[in-house]
């Protein structure tokens, strides 16, 4: 830690800033030896904790000849360090002890039975001061049928979490609502301690378990929604949403709605279920007349779709819903999960972990959420 601290102090922001500072030959290169035997970590460990430091430079340097602002790789203290991988060696498993060096023999509680071939470990810190040991394992791909049975569209909102293009709804559960006394209780206990104390750090972990517990009670209400729809459709629609985006204008609500989780669980458990995900444009889903395809403008308030050329008149989640599964259905769709896609790998672990995070983002915004993106809409 020391090697880096000097680093910084011989490459400011502000060499960055008034010159180039040549990154390629920096310092933080010749340092990789010195990290790696006086960490006491496993050389893999410590080898994989100076390439995040040097990719973080690497970005920095990328963003900044892209034009794009990025600030200079934040120092962190080992409060900040939040987990440890080991890419090939340095651990192993035996029934429900987890050896890993140098720290000995661990007792876990296993998720569920490893399968196949373990290949790296990535133990992980949470807020809450719970550890998970999280294992990548490698099996054999097995072909899962493609089901049979009804196709629908899915239209994600605020006020119901989703309505079906069968006129089914699901409705939204309040979990941060639920919470929300308890949560401002132990901030405001929280705000009153001394700054770095150790009766702050108690009342910090205090909050943090409190989120955690709310993040739970959504995925797991989560899991159980996907595997109730997964089970009952062969083929899901979906709007390819920018829901980071979305959530810095609208905040808590979509927040607390978990779309991106839910899209997340759905995508990767399609593969074992026999079902297809789709994803399509979300533009002007609201809009669009799912009988005539005629442009209905409409302001967030209004619920109902009234179409003046052909008189229909129903809910307007219901008619994006529909008109979901028509582009999906059309062959319009912007990316698909299906059964016939396997993968080779697997993670075993804790529920806590995403491993199958989709990183496609789309420059797409959903009038339920956010009403300034009319104008970008069209």
């Amino acid at each position: 830690m020391q090697i880096i601290r000097n680093f910084r102090r011989e490459a400011p922001i502000r060499k960055c800033r008034n010159r180039r500072f040549d990154y390629e030959h920096a310092r933080v290169r010749n340092a990789e030896p010195d990290i790696n035997k006086n960490s006491g970590l496993h050389s893999q460990v410590a080898q994989d904790v100076f390439i995040r430091l040097y990719l973080a430079l690497k970005a920095k340097i990328r963003r900044k000849k892209m034009g794009l602002k990025g600030g200079f790789p934040r120092f962190k203290s080992i409060d900040r360090v939040k987990s440890l991988h080991y890419p090939q060696s340095g651990f192993s498993l035996k029934e429900r002890k987890l050896k890993v060096s140098p720290f000995g023999e661990i007792n876990v509680k296993k998720h569920r039975e490893v399968e196949g071939t373990i290949k790296t470990l990535t133990l992980k810190k949470e807020s809450s001061d719970k550890w998970y040991a999280i294992l990548t394992a490698e099996t054999e791909s097995v072909h899962t049928p493609k089901k049979e049975g009804e196709k629908v569209g899915i239209d994600l909102g605020l006020m119901t979490f989703a309505t079906i293009s069968n006129g089914e709804q699901i409705k939204k559960p309040k979990h941060m609502r639920i919470y929300e006394d308890r949560l401002a209780d132990v901030q405001r206990d929280l705000s009153k301690k001394k700054l770095r104390s150790r009766n702050r750090r108690k009342a910090k972990l205090k909050v943090a378990r409190v989120y955690a517990k709310v993040a739970d009670i959504r995925k797991d209400w989560l899991h159980k929604t996907t595997n109730n729809l997964l089970s009952r459709y062969s083929m899901i629609a979906l709007e390819d949403l920018d829901v980071q985006g979305i959530a810095e204008e609208h905040g808590k609500g979509v927040s607390d709605a978990g779309w991106s989780t839910f899209t997340n669980i759905i995508s990767y458990k399609a593969e074992s279920a026999g079902c297809e995900v789709v994803f399509v444009n979300p533009k002007n889903t609201s809009k669009d007349c799912s009988r005539c395809g005629i442009c209905v403008p409409k302001e967030l308030w209004e619920r109902q779709h009234n179409c003046s050329s052909c008189g229909l008149s129903i809910d307007r989640d219901l008619n994006a819903a529909i008109n979901i599964l028509k582009r999906a259905t059309l062959g319009t769709s912007i990316r698909s999960q299906d059964s016939s896609e396997h993968t080779l790998t697997a993670t075993v672990g804790m529920t806590e972990s995403n491993a199958c995070e989709d990183g496609t983002i789309v420059s797409s915004m959903k009038q339920e959420a956010v009403t300034s993106a009319q104008a970008r809409l069209g």
